[in-house]
C-alpha cells in the first residue's frame, strides 16, 4: 500500500497500544491554553487529581477525538506533585508520553519481564477513571512513559 504521494505505508502497531496523549507541565493551565485552541485542539475536560497533586486540562484533536492522541496540560495543586518537581527541576514542557494499554496488570509484568524498570509496579488511579503506572525513563532511554487502561475500552 502507498500513500497519496506514492510513499510506502508503514503502520506501526503496539502490543496492546496506542498513544492516548501527551502529558505537559506548565505552571498554570489558562496562560498555557491558548496555543492549542489556535492549534484547533477542542478543550474537553478539566479535572484535579488529588492522589497525583495536579490540576488536568484536556485538549482533543478535531475529528474523532476519542481515537486521536489528547492534549493534557498538568499544573500543580501542591509542592509535593510530581509535576511541581518536574517544573522546578526542569521547567515547563513536555513531561510523559502515555501508551492506552488493554490490560495494564498484564503489561507491567511484560515489562518487568523484559527488564524495564517500573515507578508503579501496581497500578495507580488516573484521571477520568483511569488506570495508571509510570515506566522509569532509566529504562526508556530518558523518556517517562505512563501506561493508560481506560475503563470504557478493551
Amino acid at each position: 500500500m502507498f500513500t497519496a504521494h506514492g510513499f510506502p505505508l508503514v503502520v506501526f502497531e503496539m502490543s496492546s497500544g496506542r498513544i492516548d496523549h501527551i502529558g505537559i507541565a506548565t505552571s498554570n493551565l489558562d496562560s498555557n491554553s491558548h496555543l492549542w485552541k489556535i492549534l484547533g485542539f477542542r478543550h474537553n475536560k478539566d479535572e484535579i487529581n488529588e492522589e497525583q497533586g495536579v490540576k488536568i486540562r484536556f485538549f482533543e484533536s478535531v475529528g474523532d477525538g476519542s481515537k486521536l492522541p489528547k492534549i493534557e496540560l498538568l499544573e500543580p495543586i501542591n509542592d509535593d506533585s510530581p509535576i511541581h518537581r518536574f517544573i522546578s527541576k526542569k521547567g515547563e514542557g513536555i513531561q510523559q508520553l502515555a501508551i492506552e494499554v488493554s490490560d495494564i496488570e498484564s503489561m507491567i509484568s511484560d515489562l518487568t519481564g523484559n527488564g524495564f524498570t517500573m515507578i508503579n509496579e501496581t497500578p495507580q488511579k488516573g484521571a477520568s477513571g483511569t488506570l495508571i503506572a509510570f515506566i522509569h525513563p532509566k529504562s526508556t532511554g530518558g523518556i517517562l512513559i505512563e501506561l493508560v487502561e481506560h475503563s470504557d475500552r478493551s
